[in-house]
C-alpha cells in the first residue's frame, strides 16, 4: 500500500534461489510465480518504487551478484552509488540495472569471507546515505538484515521470523514486533531471530505487541480503503481524545509540559509534510491562544535545511502518521541537537520518530492502508488540540469555562461526523462539475483556509484534477485572473467571524462564471450563494474543520472513482515517504 511499480521474490532451496520479478501489479508476479511454485523456507521480496532507474525487470529487486549467490532487497537511498560503481567496474564488475541497489551485493561477493553476517558488517561502512537490507547467500540458510535512518521491524511469529518495513505487511502472521535500531545486524534462521552490534556482540531488543488486527486491514466490505478510512473517522477520533479523557480534563500520558517549561518558551514549530503540515494549520490558533508565543507551522523539508535559530527555548512538535518520514525524522534530529524538547504525534507504536521523541502522543487511528490520509489526519488535528487544550490549562490562558465548553462540543463530533457520512450517497452529483475539468480552486478564509488546503491536496493526489488553495482575501491579488466560465471552485464558508466577507468573495468567482460548490454551516445564512451548497451540522467556529474537512474527502473520492482512477494507490505516490 505504500505504492510501487514493480515486485520481486527471491526463494532458497538447498543452495539454489530462485529469482522472480515483474513490473506493475503484485497480480502480476503472482501469475509469474504459480507457473512454477518455487519451494523453500527462507526468502525475500520487494515491493519497488522507482528512484534510480525506471520500472522494468531489470531495476527491480531483488539484485544479485555475478554469480547468482547473494541476493538483496533494499529499500532507501544509497547516495555514493555512482563512485561504488565506478570502482567495482573499474575491478572487473559489468551491471545489469540502472539502480543504486546493485552495487549492495557486488560489495558484499567482493568482500564475501564465507560468512555473510561478519562480511555484512564490513561492507556498511562503505555505504552512505539511507537503507534497509535484506540480504540472503545461497550457502547460509538465514537472512541478514540491518538498517541506517530507513524503517524495518522483526515479526516473531511461531517458528516463523519476518522482516518487513512496516506492520501491515506481516500482522496477518504475528503482532510481536521488534523495532532494531540503525546499526544493528539482523541474523533470521529458521528457528531463531539474533540481533547483534558492530562487533558482532549479541544484544536485546525489547518485544512490542501492536493493538490491531489483520482484520483492521481489510476492506470489510468497501469497495475501496480510503472510503472505508473515511467511514472509520468517527471511531478513530473518538478513540483517540476518550482514552485520554479524565475527570473532564485531557490527561496526555507521559507527557510532562510544566507551568515554568511552557513560560519559558520563546517560539514553537510544528513540522510535518503534506496532510499533517495541515493539521499543524489548523491547530496553530489554539496552540497560540494556549501560549501566547508565536507557533510557527513549518514543512520539514524546508525546516532540516534552513536556518531556524533553534535552542532550548524552542519547542518543536513532529507530526507524522507512519512515524518514518525521512524529511520529519532528520527535522526532529535537527530540533533535538539544538537543545529543544520534540513531541512526536505519531500513529505507529516503536516507529523511529516515536523512539527519538522525547514525548510522544500517539493517535489510535488503526492501519491506514490507502496512500490519501483521512482518518490520521482526524487523529493527528484532535491530538494537536489536546495538546493544546492541556497546555492552556496549565498556563490559565484557557479558562475553565472555555475548557469545558469546547469539550462538550469535542464529545459532539463523532455523532456530527456520522450525520455528514449519512449524505455520502449525494457526493457524485456534487462532483460532475469537477470530473471533465482540468483544474480547479479551493477558498476559504480563517480556519477554512487551512483546511481548503487539505481538501485541495486530497482533490489533486487522488483524481488528478489541479487544484489550487488560497485564502479568499488574496483573490483580487492575482488568482481571479484564472477565473472563468465553469471554473470549478469548492468554496468553505463556516467562519461566523469572517462569513460575510467570504460569502462576497463567493459573489466575486460566481460574477466571473465560476461553478461554486459552497460548504458552509447549520445556524448560518443560506441563502443561494453557491450552485451547490453542502451543510455540515452546528459546532463552534474553532471545531469546524474536524467535520468541514469530510465533504473535502468524499469529494475528492467520488471524483477520483467517477475518473476511473485507482482511488487507493494513485500515481507516483506513496503512503509513507522514507526517502528523501
Amino acid at each position: 500500500y505504500r505504492g510501487y511499480d514493480s515486485a520481486g521474490a527471491a526463494i532458497m532451496n538447498q543452495h539454489e534461489i530462485r529469482c522472480v520479478k515483474e513490473t506493475g501489479r503484485l497480480e502480476n508476479l503472482r501469475k509469474e510465480v504459480e507457473k512454477e511454485i518455487p519451494l523453500g523456507n527462507i526468502g525475500i521480496g520487494h515491493t519497488r518504487w522507482a528512484t534510480h532507474g525506471e520500472p522494468t525487470k531489470e531495476n527491480s529487486h531483488p539484485h544479485r551478484d555475478e554469480s547468482e549467490s547473494i541476493y538483496c532487497v533494499h529499500n532507501g537511498i544509497i547516495e555514493n552509488y555512482l563512485s561504488l560503481k565506478e570502482k567495482l567496474i573499474e575491478e572487473g564488475e559489468t551491471f545489469y540495472s540502472e539502480t543504486d541497489t546493485e552495487v549492495i551485493p557486488k560489495l558484499i561477493s567482493k568482500h564475501y569471507n564465507g560468512n555473510l553476517l561478519e562480511t555484512v558488517r564490513d561492507i556498511l561502512p562503505l555505504l552512505e546515505g539511507s537503507f534497509s537490507l535484506g540480504i540472503i547467500h545461497k550457502n547460509e540458510n538465514k537472512i541478514i538484515a540491518t538498517k541506517k535512518e530507513s524503517p524495518l521491524l522483526i515479526g516473531a511469529g511461531d517458528k516463523e521470523y519476518f522482516l518487513a518495513s512496516d506492520a501491515s505487511a506481516i500482522i496477518e502472521h504475528t503482532r510481536d514486533i521488534i523495532y532494531p535500531e540503525d546499526g544493528d545486524l539482523i541474523e533470521l534462521t529458521m528457528d531463531a531471530v539474533h540481533i547483534y552490534d558492530k562487533d558482532l556482540n549479541p544484544i536485546v531488543r525489547e518485544t512490542i505487541e501492536i493493538d490491531w488486527t489483520i482484520e483492521d486491514a481489510q476492506k470489510d466490505g468497501f469497495d475501496h480503503f480510503m472510503l472505508k478510512e473515511i467511514f472509520e473517522q468517527p471511531k478513530a477520533l473518538y478513540e483517540t481524545y476518550h482514552r485520554r479523557l479524565k475527570n473532564g480534563k485531557f490527561e496526555l500520558e507521559n507527557i510532562e509540559l510544566t507551568k515554568e517549561y511552557l513560560e519559558s518558551l520563546n517560539k514553537v514549530y510544528i513540522v510535518a509534510c503534506g496532510t499533517a503540515y495541515h493539521a499543524g494549520l489548523v491547530g496553530k490558533p489554539l496552540l497560540e491562544k494556549a501560549l501566547h508565543i508565536p507557533v510557527i507551522p513549518d514543512i520539514a523539508s524546508e525546516f532540516r535545511y534552513m536556518e531556524r535559530y533553534l535552542d532550548e527555548k524552542s519547542f518543536v512538535i513532529i507530526i507524522s502518521q507512519s512515524g518514518e518520514t525521512a524529511d520529519t525524522l532528520a527535522a526532529l534530529r535537527k530540533a533535538k541537537a539544538a537543545g529543544s524538547k520534540v513531541l512526536a504525534i505519531t500513529n505507529v507504536i516503536g516507529s523511529s520518530i516515536a523512539r527519538e521523541a522525547d514525548q510522544v502522543l500517539y493517535t489510535w487511528a488503526g492501519p491506514e492502508i490507502a496512500v490519501a490520509s483521512t482518518k490520521a489526519y482526524m487523529t493527528q488535528l484532535i491530538s494537536i488540540y489536546m495538546i493544546g487544550l492541556a497546555i492552556g490549562s496549565v498556563t490559565e490562558n484557557i479558562s475553565e469555562e472555555e475548557y469545558r465548553n469546547i469539550l462538550q462540543h469535542i464529545e459532539e463530533l463523532p455523532g456530527k461526523i456520522e450525520e455528514i457520512l449519512e449524505t455520502a450517497n449525494l457526493y457524485p452529483d456534487y462532483c460532475k462539475s469537477l470530473i471533465e475539468s482540468h483544474s480547479s480552486f479551493y477558498l476559504g478564509r480563517g480556519l477554512d483556509a487551512y483546511t481548503s488546503m487539505e481538501g485541495a491536496l486530497k482533490l489533486k493526489e487522488i483524481s488528478y484534477i489541479h487544484a489550487e488553495s488560497f485564502a479568499a482575501g488574496e483573490l483580487k491579488h492575482g488568482t481571479i485572473a484564472l477565473i472563468e466560465k465553469d471554473t470549478p471552485v469548492i468554496a468553505l464558508a463556516t467562519q461566523h467571524a469572517v462569513y460575510d466577507k467570504m460569502i462576497s468573495n463567493i459573489k466575486e468567482v460566481r460574477t466571473r462564471g465560476a461553478y461554486v460548490i459552497g460548504i458552509t454551516m447549520k445556524g448560518l445564512p443560506q441563502d443561494d450563494f453557491a450552485d451547490e451548497i453542502i451543510v455540515i451540522p452546528e459546532t463552534i467556529d474553532l471545531l469546524a474543520p474536524f467535520l468541514s474537512v469530510v465533504p473535502t474527502q468524499l469529494i475528492a473520492y467520488y471524483s477520483s472513482l467517477l475518473r476511473g482512477n485507482d482511488v487507493d494507490k494513485p500515481r507516483n505516490l506513496a503512503k509513507s515517504v522514507t526517502v528523501e
